[in-house]
């Protein structure tokens, strides 16, 4: 279920209307993206060893003031520690827990919008949501600046203190050129308040055998985080690029406090899947070539073998679901006066998951809010039909006891032929029926086939438009034989306010598993709407609107760049087209005209009429000319005006299908951006800005300026 992030936006400890988005993730769209890193340039180095180092603009002074702390966390990123900084919020709470005077050991601070809780006691990070190692914290003073990557670097808070009260001193007495050594040998000298310096030891050399001078390269030492940037946020692309947007496009609404954050929770199920083992055994299998295409191929194509084997896909849902509940309660836990709504989202095979999940809820929750109440995961595993039952449904009651005594069960009967149901004594009539009920299931013992089931008071279509020829309508609902293994699906503790696919191969599954057409009237039992957001060069994204409506081809929906209009080249592209399309048109009327004229009879006679007709004809070809232009973009344009397309309730009557303008540079090579671009939706400015447009809707809240 992946939510907005924090950082000058309302809490959701305070109770605001926020929203809530639970995303599933496919398998190599990380959980916590690359961290925003402290950067500060250094200087180019000179051959004066004064000018290899940073002066820092402090103003000197004989008053003592005490230095400003900042909380710090470290992430090990590409190997290497990586000091990240709280945002100024996040470090104001740690800041005033530790100066409480409270005991910190036990004492627990919530941070980065409650996703992650500080152990001041401990100085370690943990998670909240998801499983994630535990990361070191630490209250930061001083500092000094890296040798390559040049990112500030926190010294340790004992050390700190001890720079800080060697500080004091030089500044009280004024008394400088204080020469420290830190636990790990490296020597530490205070010049003036201007000049801090910092060498590493030489190895081999005796605690004072060589002068600082003689040891290589000086780096900055630096006290307090002024002139570094702290309000940053640690946020994946995601939440991030959902904080920009929240800027610029919903200020207004912002401002005047009519909405909170969008909070983003990731689901993760593929770790699970893949902690049996089977990666290591693949591994063994896999080719050595095209290295980065048989990742792709073992982490993301693999998992769509593993949902369709009979080993795997009941663990895949009842992981899935399981997740969503679990995060769901939590987050209500830690967030009691939350009231907004919740909407899910999945990317690639996970869309898939949520959209069987989806289709296989029940529109009998009661009273969500009594349900938030308890707080108490309810693990529905789904209700599958007894034999008595379908009997029933056949009005062939009467035949239940024939078939308990013979021992019979739902697999037993699927395996009956003609002949053995005419053994046991079942006439013509029921016998006919029977075989044709379980005609589907027929393949395999035990295969049961989830339904598409129309929303109440919907129209069931006629089994030819709906289906395969070799599905039945039975008394109640029309089973679609949508070809899945056989799966008792959980239930949700909640009812989603929309499903987001992000390059989904949701329309692909249902087409291989038998299904030729959605039913216009059909919606998801608990979930208002539906958007499938694709990537154009996404090589596993299919669209859903054709399988609504097959008979009619048209266009998705573009959506648009989240700074308005369409991008340059795109633009561009049409203009050349249409100038094109002029060109033609215009020879074609040249032509047309030098034709006539070579055509016309050379009688003096005929002069005066045929001037005169070629005038009346002239209002003729005027008219012709608008559709002459271009006949296709005309047509389609009127349509769309005055018969707008129906695509049924999938979405609430809305578009279903979403396509991402390209980037210029991708529009050169579809195949060498194919791979990329099916993971390009958790940095996309126009999928996050459409996702954050529709969640706010369902409030009543809109964009600044509607977008063109």
């Amino acid at each position: 279920m992946p939510c907005p992030p924090q950082g000058g936006q309302e809490s959701l400890r305070s109770g605001g209307a926020a929203s809530f988005l639970l995303s599933l993730e496919s398998e190599m769209s990380s959980v916590q993206s690359q961290q925003e890193q402290l950067s500060q340039s250094d200087p180019s180095p000179s051959s004066n060893s004064c000018s290899s180092f940073e002066l820092i603009d402090m103003d000197a002074g004989s008053l003592y003031e005490p230095v400003s702390p900042h909380w710090f966390y470290c992430k090990i990123i590409d190997s290497k520690e990586t000091w990240i900084p709280f945002n100024s919020e996040d470090s104001q709470q740690l800041e005033e827990a530790y100066n409480s005077g409270k005991d910190c050991n036990g004492r627990v601070v919530p941070t980065d919008g409650g996703r992650y809780d500080v152990h001041l006691g401990e100085r370690m990070r943990y998670a909240v949501y998801w499983d994630e190692l535990a990361s070191e914290v630490r209250r930061c003073t001083w500092f000094y600046k890296g040798d390559k990557d040049n990112k500030y670097v926190p010294y340790s808070e004992s050390f700190s203190q001890v720079l800080e009260e060697t500080y004091m001193l030089a500044v009280t007495l004024d008394e400088w050129k204080k020469k420290l050594e830190s636990p790990n040998r490296e020597i530490i000298i205070l010049h003036n308040p201007k000049l801090m310096v910092h060498y590493q030891p030489v190895a081999g050399s005796d605690d004072w055998g060589s002068a600082p001078t003689e040891q290589g390269r000086p780096r900055t030492v630096k006290r307090g985080v002024e002139n570094i940037s702290v309000d940053i946020h640690c946020v994946n692309d995601f939440r991030s690029v959902s904080l920009n947007l929240l800027q610029t496009h919903f200020k207004k609404a912002q401002e005047n406090q009519q909405i909170g954050r969008v909070e983003f929770l990731p689901v993760n199920w593929h770790s699970p899947l893949h902690s049996t083992g089977v990666d290591v055994d693949l591994q063994r299998i896999t080719l050595p070539s095209i290295n980065r295409l048989r990742h792709f191929t073992n982490d993301t194509i693999l998992d769509v073998f593993f949902y369709n084997s009979p080993t795997y896909c009941q663990t895949i849902v009842d992981t899935v679901a399981s997740e969503m509940n679990r995060i769901y309660t939590l987050f209500l836990q830690r967030n009691p006066d939350f009231k907004g709504g919740v909407s899910i989202a999945g990317h690639s095979l996970g869309s898939l998951i949520l959209f069987d999940i989806l289709t296989n809820q029940k529109d009998s929750l009661g009273d969500i809010d009594s349900e938030k109440d308890s707080l108490n995961i309810v693990m529905d595993q789904g209700d599958t039909p007894t034999l008595e039952e379908d009997l029933k449904k056949l009005q062939l009651s009467e035949f239940f006891d024939i078939f308990e005594k013979e021992k019979v069960d739902k697999e037993a009967l699927a395996l009956c032929t003609d002949r053995d149901l005419q053994e046991m004594g079942i006439p013509l009539g029921p016998r006919k029926k029977i075989l044709n009920y379980f005609s589907t299931r027929k393949n395999a013992t035990g295969i049961n086939r989830p339904t598409l089931q129309p929303a109440s008071g919907a129209n069931i279509p006629k089994e030819s438009e709906f289906c395969s020829s070799s599905n039945t309508r039975n008394g109640d609902y029309l089973d679609v034989g949508i070809g899945q293994v056989s799966v008792k699906y959980p239930r949700l503790i909640y009812k989603p306010e929309i499903f987001f696919a992000f390059g989904s191969p949701i329309g692909m599954f249902l087409t291989v598993r038998g299904l030729k057409r959605i039913d216009p009237n059909y919606r998801f039992p608990t979930c208002k709407g539906f958007f499938n957001i694709y990537h154009p060069f996404d090589p596993v994204a299919y669209r859903i609107e054709p399988m609504v409506v097959p008979g009619v081809e048209f266009e998705p929906m573009l959506i648009p760049h989240h700074k308005g209009r369409k991008r340059m080249h795109l633009e561009l592209r049409e203009g050349l087209t249409r100038m094109s399309m002029d060109l033609k048109n215009n020879l074609l009327g040249s032509l047309r005209m030098a034709w006539k004229s070579f055509t016309r009879a050379p009688y003096p006679a005929l002069q005066v009429s045929e001037a005169a007709e070629e005038t009346e004809a002239e209002p003729e070809s005027t008219s012709e000319k608008p559709s002459d232009v271009n006949p296709e973009e005309t047509s389609v344009a009127d349509k769309e005006e005055v018969l707008p397309i129906n695509v049924g309730m999938l979405n609430g009557g809305q578009r279903i299908d979403y396509v991402l303008q390209e980037k210029p540079i991708e529009s050169f090579n579809e195949y060498l951006f194919a791979l990329q671009s099916h993971l390009c939706y958790w940095e996309s400015e126009d999928t996050v800005l459409l996702v954050l447009k529709e969640i706010y809707q369902t409030q009543g809240i809109f964009l600044d300026q509607p977008l063109q």
